[in-house]
């Protein structure tokens, strides 16, 4: 490739990407793609090397699939939008992107500024319709950084730059307008061979806080853990482990939303904070938005408490007043390996009162681990089927496989068996709903080998346009099961009413205003539109039946599999 040659900034565009690592670029067009879809046919033709582009019918379900493909592989991947009316369909899963610190290059057209005279130049009527004075508002609280392409050349600086900013700690989403005009224009194409300009900035743990630490923690009574975002690699879960068995520290994952920890390790609590928080004095929070519920339970107040992660303080939220006594900015995985290695130093002085504290934490765990697994299992005999008994069930069937369960008001993971490294994701603190389905389907774009299973509930599932996602799943041959819980109500939502106003009028009268989803639609239907394999199930023998069979065909990768399973009232 020679300096004379010239290519499309489009083309420029797309080539960059794959320069930079990204394997996908999940689209939904529009009339500003006209350069974009030149280039892309260009950069086949010129047998440049490109990702591969995802035509995607809804904007969440892009958003949401290249969320579950970073939390696969690590990298960040593109989305690619129409203007502002597909940035703002786009918002929801960079609000979800930013809670998870989820490196995202987000990307959508921008009108054309000019009303003639050069090509690319407005054309049709929304030119103006969708005119925005500052269109990077729509996203720009959820973005690390927003800017908009001015001139041609900067296409490969800025897209460096994009990477860069949204790899570093803390990860999260940046977003890139592309005015129409700007990617018809053609570039030297010796520019595509630079290597990347802009290495990412990864923050990791301060030695002398790690030793602060690892003493605070071998010299503690009564340590607790607690851990909502995961341990960041398998060496870190693995390492997390056996950390906290050797020093018998508790761990609890108070609404996690990935495992950090088996949910049959000893040192796994039950999902209550309280009896741990009363008498914990080193309380150690890995990568948590918010590790207990302060109306509920606080910790003792001479307890040290540590706060660790990409964003400890959690700058981007207004009020979150949890104590933080010491605290360091740092990926987790790094961290948790850094403390396993310090505290090996303290293991003459201290290991056997940290051994003698294991067998009772240990004691203490399996007695609440059975009552839970106990009533879960209960429920086999209810006049209905309940989330739990379907978390319980669901969990047994999976503990021989590889498998990741992705969960959105759907299994509970206190009542699951669950014991590998990313074997449980939940929906984002930030509850844009709709995320669960095409996150699995990024997920298992990523990982096909793994057994990849969506659960949520009936709102969750319309949420995420399912005739969408199911379309997606089907162009792109991804075999993983969709298990929808169907009470037809906002159970989330009903239960928050009851919590507030466990006496008020809506509990006496036993119907909460503004939950009801019914009449149900018949989700089987909407599965079987698209030719997937999809079944009722009602009761017990219903659901083994249909769960056997649906495992069955997405392990033999015959496409995507869904069970709608009617399930009790919250």
């Amino acid at each position: 490739m020679t300096e004379d040659k010239k290519m499309t900034a489009g083309a420029a565009l797309l080539s960059r990407f794959s320069a930079l690592g990204v394997d996908y670029v999940f689209t939904n067009s529009g009339t500003d793609f006209p350069p974009v879809i030149e280039g892309l046919s260009e950069g086949e033709a010129k047998g440049m090397s490109l990702p591969r582009t995802v035509t995607v019918p809804f904007e969440s379900a892009a958003t949401g699939m290249a969320h579950g493909y970073t939390l696969a592989t690590g990298r960040p991947q593109a989305v690619m939008v129409h203007t502002n009316v597909g940035l703002a369909n786009v918002s929801m899963g960079a609000i979800n992107a930013a809670c998870d610190n989820i490196p995202m290059l987000l990307f959508s057209g921008r009108t054309p500024t000019l009303e003639k005279g050069r090509l690319g130049a407005r054309t049709v009527p929304i030119g103006w319709g969708q005119e925005m004075l500052d269109q990077a508002s729509l996203i720009r609280e959820a973005s690390k950084w927003d800017y908009e392409l001015r001139f041609p050349e900067q296409v490969f600086d800025v897209t460096d730059r994009a990477h860069g900013i949204a790899s570093s700690t803390p990860k999260g989403p940046v977003y890139i307008s592309l005015p129409r005009e700007v990617l018809c224009e053609t570039i030297p194409a010796q520019g595509a061979l630079r290597r990347p300009q802009m290495r990412p900035a990864t923050i990791g743990p301060d030695q002398g806080l790690i030793a602060e630490i690892a003493q605070l923690l071998a010299e503690a009574k009564n340590p607790v853990i607690f851990a909502q975002h995961g341990a960041g690699s398998r060496e870190a879960f693995d390492a997390l482990a056996r950390l906290a068995e050797d020093w018998g520290i508790a761990v609890c994952q108070y609404w996690a939303v990935e495992l950090a920890l088996s949910t049959t390790h000893p040192m796994a609590t039950g999902p209550d904070p309280r009896p741990w928080l009363e008498k914990a004095d080193v309380v150690l929070c890995l990568d948590a938005l918010a590790p207990w519920a302060p109306a509920q339970a606080e910790p003792l107040e001479d307890a040290t408490v540590i706060q660790i992660g990409p964003r400890p303080l959690q700058e981007r939220t207004g009020v979150r007043n949890f104590r933080s006594d010491l605290a360091m900015t740092t990926e987790v995985a790094p961290a948790i390996l850094a403390l396993e290695t310090a505290l090996s130093k303290f293991k003459d002085s201290h290991g056997s009162a940290s051994q003698t504290r294991a067998k009772a934490v240990a004691h203490s765990n399996e007695e609440d681990r059975t009552a839970r697994f106990t009533a879960a299992c209960a429920d086999e005999g209810a006049s209905a089927l309940t989330k739990r008994w379907v978390s319980h069930e669901l969990s047994m069937h999976l503990r021989d496989r590889d498998a990741a369960v992705f969960s959105e008001l759907g299994c509970q993971l206190p009542s699951m068996l669950l014991e590998k490294h990313q074997s449980w994701f939940d929906g984002p603190h930030s509850g844009g709903l709709g995320w669960g389905f095409p996150a699995a389907m990024g997920f298992a774009l990523a990982q096909p080998e793994k057994s990849v299973i969506a659960t949520m509930g009936d709102g969750s599932y319309m949420f995420a346009n399912p005739v969408a996602c199911h379309q997606i799943a089907e162009a792109l041959d991804i075999s993983m099961l969709v298990i929808v819980l169907n009470n037809s109500e906002w159970g989330a939502v009903r239960q928050s009413v009851l919590d507030i106003y466990p006496d008020g009028h809506a509990a006496r009268a036993n119907a909460v205003p503004l939950t009801d989803l019914s009449p149900s639609p018949n989700f089987v239907k909407v599965a079987e539109a698209s030719r997937a394999f999809a079944r009722h199930a009602k009761d017990v023998a219903g659901f083994r039946t249909a769960l056997a069979e649906a495992l069955d065909h997405v392990e033999a990768k015959k496409g995507l599999a869904l069970i709608e399973v009617t399930i009790a009232k919250s």
